[in-house]
């Protein structure tokens, strides 16, 4: 199990499956790591991240709908890399990494940000179709 530090001084521990699956949804998703670096200081919008705008950005690998990009968005939320944006009126339309997800940003700074395979990208559609628990 690795620990990650966090501004409260509690440990996060995760699994190894854990790690690895949100490593692979990580790499498998239609982001670059321009967005997950953005999102270690600062709110991203969905505005900012979809359509031509977030392709302009170097967010995205390709334009993607708002609907598409939601999406791609809640299922890095469910795997615990992203978290919605809370303000005093409720839920924004921001994200912004978790500690797993600032732990993997990490890890892919220092390393080059690597291509998913033919079985990477098979694994995490049958998760992500079937909504395996994990």
């Amino acid at each position: 199990m690795t620990t990650v530090n966090s501004p409260n001084q509690k440990p996060f521990v995760y699994t190894q499956k854990t790690l690895e699956r949100a490593e692979r949804s990580l790499i498998c998703s239609p982001f670059h790591l321009s967005l997950f670096t953005a999102m270690q200081t600062q709110s991203v919008s969905l505005g900012a991240i979809a359509t031509e705008r977030g392709f302009q950005k170097g967010y995205t690998k390709r334009p993607l709908s708002e609907l598409a990009c939601d999406n791609a968005l809640v299922w890095l939320i469910d795997v615990g890399i992203l978290r919605r944006e809370v303000d005093g009126q409720g839920i924004t339309d921001g994200f912004r990494l978790t500690p797993l997800g600032n732990q993997l940003v990490e890890k892919f700074l220092d390393t080059s940000w690597p291509s998913a395979s033919l079985g990477d990208r098979v694994n995490d559609a049958i998760t992500r179709w079937l909504r395996i628990p994990f």
